[in-house]
């Protein structure tokens, strides 16, 4: 196996961060939409107003690590980058630089029109909210997936040579953005509920499902959970399918997967940090809380310590999973083509 890693932190951190903004836009495009606009109840609207807000910064920091990783920074060289504006064809570094790019300039619009204070469904902001939505879902999509896919089409580098690898990172960006947008509600949850007191107050007509604050905090936080539960069990079915795939090919494929397998040099990371630690435990927690209220009907109201740490680990394997994948990558190759 060759050590010589030449994509360190900075790669891994842009394919963790890209991933955690496109899934933050996925889910609030999704959230907004769901409802036709966010005109079902106070604390779905912030569920989107916060996956707003995420998505752009963490793409941004990313995209910048990615352009340092790249050497643009060197002496002499410090807008190389730009002359990736100026080569279009159908590369997979042209088609991520457009799509980053498109991806920055929509996520920033669509954040900025809930940064009013008083922002709600239906006001003057709603149509190019909306509009944004509906550009935000395929756009995140997309995004989450050329993370794979720019790693996938490299065919030299057999442990990333899979068409599964894309969907890992999809379902992967996807959980994490859920994640991010838990976190972030757990810490302003006093600035969350004393906005839904204000609306509620405000309102003239009472929801049909006649949940107090408390109440419809912790639907949202439902919502939430069983979202991500769901997407942790296809995350976790994509890596078996990646496993199979890699395992029943014969060669340097079957060769590169024996280093996160039982006795390779990433073993013990994959299986505790990736699998055991940001995939079974958080959705083992998860799942206790949304059976008791979807199996017992039983009020969905998890603590705050639980709030906290189940997201943080889900952000960590998150991220781990990536570094897993960029290092296994490169010690398992290159091979010949």
């Amino acid at each position: 196996m060759s050590m010589e890693l030449n994509w360190g932190l900075p790669v891994i951190a842009y394919l963790f961060l890209a991933g955690v903004g496109a899934g933050a836009l996925t889910v609030s495009a999704s959230i907004l939409l769901r409802g036709g606009g966010g005109h079902f109840g106070g604390s779905h609207f912030d569920m989107a107003r916060y996956g707003a807000l995420i998505a752009p910064l963490p793409v941004m920091i990313g995209s910048g690590l990615l352009i340092l990783e790249l050497g643009s920074f060197h002496a002499g060289h410090w807008f190389k980058f730009l002359n990736l504006y100026t080569v279009i064809n159908l590369s997979p570094m042209s088609i991520g630089t457009w799509l980053l790019t498109a991806f920055i300039g929509l996520s920033l619009v669509y954040a900025y029109t809930f940064l009013a204070t008083d922002g709600a469904p239906g006001d003057r902001w709603d149509a190019l909210r909306r509009s944004c939505a509906w550009l935000g879902v395929p756009m995140g999509i997309s995004v989450a997936v050329y993370t794979g896919v720019l790693l996938g089409a490299m065919p030299s580098r057999p442990f990333w040579n899979s068409p599964v690898l894309a969907l890992i990172f999809l379902f992967s960006a996807l959980s994490t953005g859920v994640a991010a947008i838990m976190l972030t509600r757990t810490l302003f949850r006093k600035f969350q509920i004393r906005r839904l007191e204000a609306v509620s107050a405000s309102s003239s007509t009472r929801r049909t499902s006649d949940l107090d604050v408390e109440g419809q905090y912790h639907q949202s936080g439902y919502i939430l959970a069983a979202s991500d539960t769901l997407l942790i069990g296809l995350e976790l079915t994509a890596i078996f399918l990646f496993l199979i795939f890699a395992y029943l090919t014969v060669g340097d494929v079957r060769y590169a997967v024996s280093v996160i397998l039982f006795g390779g040099s990433l073993a013990g990371t994959f299986w505790f940090w990736v699998i055991f630690l940001g995939l079974v435990l958080p959705a083992l927690v998860e799942l206790y809380y949304v059976t008791q209220r979807l199996l017992l009907h039983q009020s969905f109201a998890v603590p705050l310590g639980i709030e906290i740490v189940v997201p943080t680990i889900v952000l960590a394997g998150g991220f781990m999973l990536r570094y897993v994948v960029v290092v296994a990558g490169q010690i398992t190759g290159p091979v010949g083509i």
